[in-house]
């Protein structure tokens, strides 16, 4: 019977939320809103349980937790791939942003499961009643209006998500995304106050492509200002890629259209752009300004350094976990536009 009683007391290492409340002076109850970080517990009380925790050495069992919850304690970022011929590809702009969501998911105590995919997959069906994930963020650019009904479909089935883009009227759940209007505003009429007035338009400008799109129309705003408009020929679709740019402006100058300015869609389509032009014997700027978008960290070490329209994508992330976290402790979330500004370097001229 002792030794019965011996191995009883040994195999009792492991300290449980109940140790906790008894150390602290309060209910298993309270422990657990401290350990979930509901606001609902003062700042003292608070206090006495995290010491408690602290001195008891306690880890909170993951799985035990999710089963009572039924929540798996991640997070899943969908990301779309670009469509380039190179598969290891991925726009600079989004590996930033990755790096601010998984800050803010270890921030949140959350694992966060990052999954390529296809714009064409049926991603839109894989989380269902699935504990995989407890909600998903998707970022990527696409077809807009390709995908719409997939994130219907997330709508309709109940999902978690958020992701990053446009904001609009009637969209399925929520966005986090950038002025892009009064960021292409912003280029344009830093490329009037220079004295460009002809300035030709790189990336799709149609509502496939929402962001691209008031891109343009911002920038067409400020030439309208001044009494000059964007122009037909002078603008030219183009993915987010240095080969899509440089093949963009190659045809823009094949076009014959006269032009003294070109604001691409992305930085990565203003930079092959700029080796077309440099290729075709222009001078940037000297004869033709560029200005881009998206200010990733190569935009200040491009040939001439690339003025562009910055996007936080620190603040982006945060507010992309923010948000989902949000949904799934089950609070009200909307969406979110986030202001842009110029950067402005040689290559606009200034």
């Amino acid at each position: 019977m002792s030794q019965l009683q011996f191995v009883g007391r040994s195999k009792k290492t492991k300290t449980t939320s109940l140790d906790i409340a008894h150390r602290a002076g309060v209910s298993q109850a309270t422990v657990s809103r401290v350990l979930r970080g509901s606001p609902l517990v003062n700042a003292e009380t608070r206090r006495r349980v995290e010491d408690a925790v602290r001195e008891l050495n306690y880890k909170v069992d993951r799985h035990a937790s999710s089963l009572r919850t039924q929540r798996s304690g991640t997070l899943a970022l969908l990301l779309f791939e670009d469509p380039t011929p190179d598969e290891s590809h991925i726009n600079p702009f989004f590996l930033s942003m990755v790096g601010s969501i998984t800050r803010a998911c270890a921030r949140e105590g959350q694992d966060l499961l990052i999954s390529f995919q296809q714009l064409s997959d049926d991603w839109h069906a894989d989380y269902e009643d699935s504990m995989k994930a407890d909600g998903l963020i998707l970022l990527g650019y696409g077809d807009y209006l390709a995908y719409q009904g997939k994130l219907e479909k997330l709508v309709e089935q109940g999902t978690r998500f958020v992701r990053w883009g446009a904001v609009l009227p009637d969209q399925p759940g929520q966005s986090i995304g950038c002025d892009n209007f009064n960021g292409g505003r912003l280029a344009g009429e830093h490329l009037v106050a220079q004295g460009r007035r002809r300035i030709a338009f790189l990336g799709g400008a149609s509502s496939h492509c929402p962001e691209f799109f008031d891109r343009f129309r911002g920038c067409d705003a400020a030439l309208r200002e001044v009494g000059g408009a964007m122009e037909a020929i002078l603008q030219v679709d183009a993915e987010s890629s240095e080969e899509d740019g440089y093949n963009a402006a190659a045809e823009l100058i094949e076009r014959g259209g006269a032009f003294d300015a070109v604001f691409a869609a992305s930085d990565l389509i203003a930079i092959g752009a700029m080796r077309a032009l440099a290729d075709a014997g222009l001078r940037v700027p000297e004869d033709v300004a560029v200005v881009g978008f998206d200010d990733i960290p190569m935009a200040r070490f491009a040939t001439p350094p690339l003025t562009t329209v910055f996007q936080d994508t620190k603040r982006a992330g945060e507010l992309l976990v923010e948000t989902l976290m949000r949904q799934v402790h089950g609070e009200t979330t909307q969406s979110i536009t986030l202001p842009a500004s110029l950067v402005v370097r040689k290559s606009s001229g200034a």
